[in-house]
């Protein structure tokens, strides 16, 4: 791809569609398109197609979903199925039909069944019962995965997914209700900090095992997948290690400077009891992590404390 192909960031407001953005422009590349909610509804088939007929991208990336934790998995199953069905089948067959050179599909390692052997590789996927939790969502990823799969085997075109571990960064959801573990627990020890280091109750045991990636980092594989013509149609992408969620609760405690008591609230799931992704096949070829855990922390804690007036906050 040159610099100044045209990109449509599907996305581009979304923490990792953000980043993604940042990251293009960092690289020099000039020829940007994002479109907010207002101005295009992914989930309109007929916008959709206008879009791609008027504007003819070359390259996609689809950073657009409907995302969200344990609890709003658990709670609104049918829209974390059903939009992301209908934003990932538009993106992608409207791209299959106007040409798109490159599509990257962004997806999750929830994709992968529950007790799949760790750490997680990509042949995994479709050999067992997905995590109860969040299947809703995992089974629409996985059908954007074989979708794209099909459009490379069928037409020979350069359709390709990308599936990062637990992402954290920049313009995360911080809302208790709606959002993943890491910026949920960023805020919980925040707000106790302020209220003279209260104690802070999180869910669950603290000993399931997860794998978290900052943000720019996969940021930088979705470059370095533009700028390569890689060979298979799904990787994984990741650091290769983890902590457990009581060692991320401890880390994000001193990173905020919380002096209080934590309580675990064992009455509460913990969900798949350890997600560690094998992202070997992309290292091989060329891409590897950057940002350590504790620093990506900090740095995530310093965007929070700049943003709190105006971070995202999703309601359901």
């Amino acid at each position: 791809m040159q610099k100044d192909s045209k990109i449509y960031v599907a996305g581009h407001r979304g923490m990792v569609g953000a980043a993604v953005w940042r990251g293009l422009l960092a690289e020099g590349y000039t020829n940007l398109i994002g479109k907010s909610r207002k101005e295009l509804d992914l989930k309109d088939q007929k916008a959709v197609n206008s879009f791609f007929q008027k504007e003819r991208p070359q390259v996609v990336i689809d950073a657009a979903a409907r995302v969200g934790g344990i609890l709003a998995n658990n709670n609104y199953p049918y829209p974390f199925l059903m939009e992301n069905l209908q934003i990932q089948n538009n993106l992608i067959d409207a791209a299959h039909h106007n040409d798109v050179q490159k599509f990257i599909f962004l997806g999750s390692s929830c994709i992968y069944p529950k007790m799949a052997p760790q750490p997680l590789k990509e042949e995994y996927l479709l050999t067992g019962p997905l995590e109860p939790t969040n299947e809703w969502y995992a089974i629409a990823k996985i059908a954007g995965v074989k979708a794209c799969e099909a459009i490379r085997r069928q037409f020979g075109k350069d359709f390709l997914s990308l599936m990062p571990t637990n992402l954290y960064g920049p313009f995360d959801n911080f809302d208790l209700e709606t959002s993943h573990v890491l910026p949920a627990m960023i805020r919980k020890f925040h707000e106790a900090k302020q209220n003279n280091h209260a104690e802070v109750i999180l869910w669950g045991s603290g000993t399931p095992m997860r794998e978290f990636l900052h943000v720019d980092d996969l940021a930088k594989a979705v470059i370095f997948s533009i700028k390569n013509t890689l060979p298979e149609h799904l990787y994984n992408v990741g650091t290769g290690t983890d902590v457990t969620i009581k060692q991320l609760a401890e880390i994000i405690q001193k990173a905020v400077g919380h002096k209080g008591e934590i309580i675990w609230d064992s009455s509460k799931p913990d969900g798949t009891p350890r997600k560690l992704m094998d992202s070997g096949k992309l290292n091989a070829l060329g891409w590897k992590d950057s940002i350590e855990l504790c620093q990506g922390i900090e740095t995530t804690y310093e965007w929070f404390l700049k943003n709190q007036e105006n971070f995202k906050e999703i309601k359901l």
